[in-house]
């Protein structure tokens, strides 16, 4: 299943994310694998383009190095980046951040956290079962059986919560 992914630019940079994109499929195509999401940021004085990768079976740290060398290699070629950055590359791990419709009904049956942008019933935050996805709408089923629907736009962070 190949999943959307998020981007997160600033000003011209978000230009790039395409050419980024163009790069990076084919690489993760050969190798099983999907983007599941893409940051690029400044973080103090230094900018940081972090790939998140992801296959139903799971990441390894392999495929991670590779991922990252052959990703590198080619950015160096192509010259797309203006200016210097810090490449990583890794697996969005257990307790991942839903962001795309797609990332809610993969992960359907799940237990998640969900906080948003402004109380409903007087609570930002909730822990449910991940109950559907539809239409923009994120079911969750709370205590005693009890399904809340919240609007996608509503979310400011959504999670997975692991289980042990």
């Amino acid at each position: 299943m190949h999943l959307p992914a998020l981007f997160i630019w600033g000003g011209m940079m978000s230009e790039v994310a395409g050419r980024i994109r163009e790069l990076l499929d084919p690489i993760l195509e050969s190798r099983g694998l999907f983007l599941w999401e893409m940051e690029f940021r400044k973080e103090g004085p230094k900018w940081l383009l972090r790939i998140y990768i992801d296959r139903e079976a799971g990441v390894t740290l392999e495929d991670c190095e590779t991922v990252s060398r052959d990703l590198s290699a080619v950015l160096d070629v192509e010259d797309i980046i203006p200016h210097a950055y810090t490449l990583e590359v890794s697996s969005p791990g257990l307790d991942r951040t839903l962001h795309t419709p797609e990332h809610f009904k993969r992960f359907i049956g799940s237990g998640v956290r969900v906080k948003t942008f402004l109380p409903i019933n007087g609570d930002k935050v909730f822990h449910g079962k991940l109950a559907g996805m539809e239409d923009g709408i994120v079911k969750l089923m709370l205590e005693g059986d009890k399904v809340m629907d919240i609007p996608l736009g509503d979310i400011s962070k959504a999670s997975l919560e692991v289980e042990f």
